[in-house]
C-alpha cells in the first residue's frame, strides 16, 4: 500500500478529534502506526492492524449505494492499493471501479472519515489480526451510477435502515447526515 502511514494518523487524528469516546478502540493502530513511523518499517511480524478503506455514498433520497455481495448487498471496502495516495481516494476508486461512480462531493467539513470501525480478529478475512476501516461519507444524485450496474443487479440504492453494520447505520441517523 502506498498509502503513507502519515496520512493515516493525520485521519485518525483528525476522527479522533471529532469523536474522542472512541480513542481506546483505536489506540492499537495509532501505537503501531507511531512505531512503523520511528522505526521506518514493520515490526510487528505481519501483526498489525489491517487498514480498509470505503465510500459511503448517499444520494439526494437518504438512500445509500451498496454493492452485490453473497447473496445481499454490502458496503464497498478494500485495502489500499499501491497506486492509492489517500485512503478516501482508495474508497473512491474501489467503487468507481465496481460501479463506474462518477460526479461524487462532499460537504464542507466532511472530508475527514465519516467513521472508523474496528473488527476484532477472527471476525474477519484478515486472520489474527486487527481490521481497523476507514469509512468516508460522499454524496451523488442517485443517477451517477452506470446504469448497467443497478440494472444488471451489481449494486443498488438501499435505505440506511438496510446498511448490515449497526456503526455505519447509528452515524446515518444523526440529522446532519441527511439520511434517514
Amino acid at each position: 500500500m502506498s498509502v503513507e502511514v502519515g496520512h493515516i494518523v493525520r485521519e485518525l487524528s483528525r476522527y479522533l478529534n471529532e469523536h474522542p469516546a472512541e480513542e481506546m478502540a483505536l489506540m492499537p493502530l495509532y501505537d503501531a502506526a507511531r512505531d512503523h513511523t520511528s522505526h521506518r518499517v514493520c515490526t510487528h511480524a505481519e501483526r498489525c492492524p489491517v487498514v480498509t478503506t470505503g465510500a459511503l455514498v448517499v444520494d439526494e433520497r437518504g438512500y445509500v449505494l451498496s454493492l452485490r455481495y453473497r447473496g445481499g448487498f454490502a458496503l464497498a471496502e478494500a485495502e489500499p492499493e499501491e497506486q492509492d495516495q489517500t485512503l478516501s481516494g482508495a474508497a473512491l476508486r474501489l467503487l468507481t471501479e465496481e460501479v463506474g461512480i462518477r460526479d461524487v462531493w462532499t460537504v464542507p467539513g466532511t472530508e475527514g472519515p465519516f467513521l472508523i470501525d474496528v473488527t476484532q480478529p477472527g471476525q474477519h478475512r484478515y486472520g489474527p489480526r486487527l481490521r481497523v476501516g476507514f469509512r468516508y461519507l460522499f454524496r451523488a444524485h442517485s443517477g451517477a451510477v452506470f446504469p448497467s450496474a443497478i440494472e444488471t443487479g451489481a449494486a443498488a440504492w438501499v435505505p440506511p435502515n438496510d446498511i448490515g453494520i449497526q456503526p455505519v447505520r447509528n452515524r446515518l441517523r444523526d440529522p446532519s447526515v441527511g439520511a434517514s
